[in-house]
Formats: C-alpha cells, structure tokens, sequence
C-alpha cells in the first residue's frame, strides 16, 4: 500500500497537471515495487518557503537523512 506525499513550495498547479503527476507517479510505482494501481495513493503538500525548515526539514528530512534514498543537495 505505497502513499507518496510529495511536500514542495507552492506551485499553480491545476486539477488536470495534479492528475498528470500523480499519474506519472503511479506508473514509477507499479513499475518498480510491483505495486497495484488501486493500491497507490498521491498527495501534494504545498508548504511556504518560510515554513519549509519547520514542517519538512526539521520535521521530515534531517531526522530521516540515513534512511533517504536520494539525498537533498542542501542543507539547513
């Protein structure tokens, strides 16, 4: 049961490109882990940039750094 929540500045992203995405991400999912389609479920989490160290860095990523697959190429 794979959820991918994608956490990110704000974009204007209409309700087509938001499919679009989270279709694409479908796809890599199924491809990769063998996952069912019925099965996956995408959110987008639009954070501030103001706030991107408290809700996600601080929250999220740093205390995740040895698990992360792909690393950031920044640091806070």
């Amino acid at each position: 049961m794979p959820h991918i929540d994608i956490k990110c500045f704000p974009r204007d992203l209409n309700d087509e490109q938001k499919s679009a995405l989270a279709a694409d991400i479908t796809e890599v999912i199924i491809r990769h882990l063998n996952s069912k389609e019925s099965s996956i479920s995408v959110a987008l989490t639009e954070i501030a940039p103001e706030e991107w160290q408290v809700n996600a860095w601080d929250k999220e990523i740093a205390p995740q750094m040895e698990k992360l697959i792909k690393k950031p190429g920044y640091s806070m």
